[in-house]
């Protein structure tokens, strides 16, 4: 049942962005007079349609997508010198007709994100809140660093006054790189750096060594662990271990580390009422980690928004922003080999990551992935490579510039060499997926 519905769920998202990019060509094709001969929701056999005009509207047999077939596009193709086609229009013609498929995959982002902020939007209280370090691990690269417990986080990466949203983002981005980081210390501001390090098959950025200021809120707890035998419940906050204040899980579980089996006395907040309770932490293994634990989940404040029309709009122009510049430098650190190219994920993972949002509660998850992955296919649709939108973008541009047509022989050369380069690129993702997919297979992945 949740292959059956990570599938269903892959091609409804796949298909609405692919099919709101298709529209994109075909609205503009049309206002610029091309003639458009197929307009095709899924691949091919044609099931069922109907013509008007000149388009044949048809449903195909594989409902991943679609496609628009536009009279004289392939330039590969004899040209009849008809008006209606393609290649027969003004460049800025095809320029508009061109930007049109991105533009609408950013637009699908931007809609489906205001239409979340205005029904209903949660988020951690403490990622929305200025980035202050609640506790460093020993020996971490933020220790070494010399940053300490209290310390403000003024600017990362060239980010300033960032919140901890921004701080994660950005050590995820920056895997055994240097990061520069500004601290707010009293009166006295640090500059320093960090190396985040490599963490999973994708190799990203991972653990820097600190850990946010946060309340730390008992989401569930496990039964006949010591946590629930000493009374703990859900909704509680932990204060204190021993009187030593916890700002965070990951403080709590170092405490424990060296606690080990001793009992401790575990400070709580309930009903705004402070409460003590006494638990013998065990030794208990998750998912191959082996700690010292009480045996709770953690949890966190959340805040639920629910905007106006325009400052939902606002909100998310702002976002997709924001995610945009950040997608575009990771491409940048790809290309530099500052970041792997394991980072991205194929049809395989994208199949994954939206069948685990569809089976979480609610239609947050889903949406807020679908425009995600909404968003990023427009901006790598618009990147300057030949057969996507951005490659002809780029030699609508060089014609421009040069004033006449750049030969038909260059551009079969550019065309198959650009084709393999997208089919090995296509492979290397598929086999990253698959690698992390399939258990075992993870060592074979240089």
């Amino acid at each position: 049942m949740s292959f059956l519905i990570s599938v269903v769920a892959f091609a409804v998202v796949l298909g609405v962005m692919i099919v709101a990019h298709e529209f994109g060509h075909f609205a503009v094709a049309k206002l610029c007079g091309v003639r458009v001969e197929v307009f095709s929701i899924g691949f091919g056999k044609r099931l069922f349609g109907f013509r008007r005009g000149d388009t044949d509207y048809r449903v195909a047999m594989l409902p991943l997508g679609g496609y628009v077939k536009m009279a004289g596009e392939n330039p590969m193709e004899e040209r009849k010198g008809d008006p209606h086609e393609f290649l027969s229009k003004p460049r800025w013609q095809r320029f508009l007709v061109a930007v049109a498929g991105p533009a609408m995959n950013v637009l699908l982002a931007i809609v489906i994100m205001t239409g979340v902020y205005m029904v209903h939007f949660e988020t951690a209280e403490f990622l929305t809140r200025p980035a202050v370090v609640g506790w460093v691990e020993q020996d971490s690269s933020a220790a070494k660093a010399g940053i300490q417990p209290g310390d403000r986080i003024v600017r990362i990466d060239g980010v300033d006054q960032p919140t901890w949203d921004d701080v994660f983002l950005h050590v995820v981005i920056n895997p055994s790189q240097s990061l520069p980081v500004t601290v707010q210390r009293g009166q006295q501001t640090i500059a320093t750096n960090v190396t985040p390090e490599t963490v999973g098959v994708e190799r990203m950025g991972g653990n820097v060594g600190w850990a946010a200021d946060r309340p730390l809120l008992v989401a569930d707890v496990d039964p006949g662990m010591p946590g629930a035998k000493a009374g703990l419940q859900a909704g509680d906050e932990i204060a204190s271990l021993n009187g030593t204040r916890m700002c965070c899980v990951e403080q709590l579980l170092d405490y424990l580390a060296q606690n080990k089996d001793k009992p401790v006395r575990v400070g709580i907040l309930r009903a705004g009422k402070l409460l003590e309770l006494t638990a013998t932490p065990v030794l208990n293994t998750i998912n191959g980690d082996t700690r010292y634990r009480l045996g709770f989940a953690p949890g966190d404040r959340m805040i639920v928004e629910e905007l106006p029309f325009l400052a939902a709009f606002g909100q998310s122009v702002e976002v997709n922003k924001s995610f945009s510049f950040l997608f575009i430098e990771v491409v940048k650190k790809v290309v530099e080999r500052k970041v792997s190219v394991k980072q991205f994920e194929g049809p395989i993972g994208i199949g994954r990551a939206v069948g685990a949002a569809a089976q979480q509660p609610g239609w947050l998850p889903l949406l807020s992935l679908t425009a995600a992955i909404s968003l990023q296919l427009g901006i790598l649709n618009l990147l300057p490579i030949p057969i996507l939108d951005g490659g002809m973008i780029l030699l609508l541009l060089i014609e421009g510039t040069i004033r006449r047509d750049i030969s038909m022989r260059i551009k079969e050369r550019i065309y198959q060499v650009a084709f393999v380069f997208l089919v090995m690129f296509v492979g290397l993702v598929i086999y990253n997926d698959l690698v992390k997919a399939v258990p075992g297979l993870a060592k074979y992945l240089p």
